[in-house]
């Protein structure tokens, strides 16, 4: 059995305590995090150009909301099923070969897409399959690549920063991909968008292959099987964990239905076509981003539970004003607001599970949180597509409003352990 190949050295911490500017950017200065930083920023940038095509894609081909949550359901619900296989992978097998090979399949199935719609053979069944596929190769990706971010800083006091700078790249790159998707879809149609998207798997995979090895996991005789019990035990034994993915959970199924119905609020509240409705997405993408910068720059050493909590609260407030209003100006301003408070939620949260998780569990514990995390999308989203279809969005998302108010105060003022962290 070999041994694991530990973390660089971490470098010193400097004497003087470090400016909100420095502090705000601290985990740009190790050059494989900037590596990995850049192509994954380029990449996702792709990928949410093919989400803003797709979605209006599904929704031209058959005008129905419902059919939109059976998109997002298929395209997220892997990870349910794969996510703990994936995350006993990444604890085995050297996590940057897990996402080179997830790179280049997603790059496929982003072709193949492109290609039916080009030729204009592509029916509606025929998207969902490549969702599906889509997603269950990110459920063995995401895995690794949240195990891997530690890894590739020095310090474990800069691995919040990673994860905040990580959601920083993210939304950068929602509120730039839907801006070109708008042109692309406008100028040469759908299958450009997706063809873009297969081009910039390139990034990440040649990122990827500059930064080197950065963990080989000890070889054990042990079972898949056991590594996954393995880490459901850890997650048992551990409160705040468990209540910290309970959070998760809560705020993705009640709250990135608002993310799967814009096009329908663009569409029937609005009027609008492609172009506004990716308006709208660029304002939450703007939001996510002034959160990220925001919340990189802040020193959560204490108070980042109540402060997660706080940031749902905030959520649902927003989500109910965009919910309420029939004035333009006020839905892009909720709609910003909802994004800076997500991507609060989500980047303290992963930062707490991330800092609370012994290194040879990592990806084990952080493929159960994603479980929580990513498995609330594909449920939330149909649960809000199903009502959206029966009653109207406005009720959807008003009721999921409400819902994530009445979680955030129970995790607020209920015993719970999250608030004291």
């Amino acid at each position: 059995m070999s041994a694991p190949q530990p973390p660089p050295p971490p470098p010193q911490p400097d004497s003087q305590p470090e400016s909100r500017l420095r502090r705000t950017f601290s985990a740009l200065r190790y050059r494989d995090f900037r590596l990995v930083w850049i192509g994954a920023f380029i990449s996702t940038t792709g990928t949410w150009m093919q989400v803003i095509a797709q979605s209006w894609v599904v929704l031209d081909m058959t005008g129905s909301a419902f059919y939109l949550g059976v998109d997002a359901f298929l395209s997220t619900f892997p990870m349910i099923l794969f996510s703990l296989i994936g995350g006993a992978i990444a604890d085995r097998i050297e996590r940057r070969r897990i996402l080179i090979a997830s790179q280049i399949l997603q790059m496929t199935f982003a072709f193949v897409l492109a290609a039916i719609l080009f030729f204009d053979v592509a029916q509606v069944w025929h998207i969902f399959i490549l969702s599906f596929l889509t997603g269950s190769v990110q459920a063995f990706g995401g895995p690794a690549y949240q195990a891997l971010l530690p890894l590739v800083v020095g310090r474990r006091d800069d691995v919040p920063n990673a994860v905040a700078m990580n959601s920083l790249q993210f939304n950068l790159a929602r509120m730039i991909g839907p801006v070109f998707a708008a042109v692309a879809l406008a100028a040469w149609g759908a299958a450009a968008c997706f063809t873009i998207n297969g081009l910039t798997f390139i990034a990440p995979i040649v990122t990827l292959l500059l930064i080197g090895p950065t963990l080989i996991p000890a070889r054990e005789a042990t079972t898949v099987l056991h590594d996954i019990r393995e880490g459901l035990r850890f997650l048992q034994s551990s409160h705040t964990i468990r209540q910290l993915t309970g959070l998760a959970f809560a705020v993705t199924f009640f709250g990135v239905p608002m993310v799967t119905l814009m096009p329908v609020v663009a569409r029937e509240v609005f009027g609008f076509g492609a172009t506004g409705y990716s308006m709208l997405m660029t304002a939450q993408g703007m939001g996510s981003v002034a959160g990220a910068f925001w919340i990189a720059g802040h020193d959560f050493k204490r108070g980042a539970g109540r402060s997660s909590v706080w940031f749902m609260i905030a959520f649902a407030g927003a989500l109910g004003v965009f919910t309420v209003s029939r004035i333009l100006p006020l839905s892009v301003g909720a709609a910003f607001i909802a994004g800076l408070s997500l991507l609060g939620v989500v980047t303290t949260v992963s930062s707490l599970v991330q800092l609370a998780t012994p290194e040879v569990m990592r990806g084990r514990v952080m493929s159960i949180f994603m479980l929580a995390f990513r498995g609330g999308m594909p449920l939330g989203s149909l649960a809000a597509g199903w009502v959206a279809e029966r009653w109207s969005v406005i009720t959807a998302l008003g009721i999921n409003a409400v819902m994530m108010l009445v979680v955030g105060l129970t995790f607020l003022f209920g015993p719970n352990r999250i608030r004291k962290i």
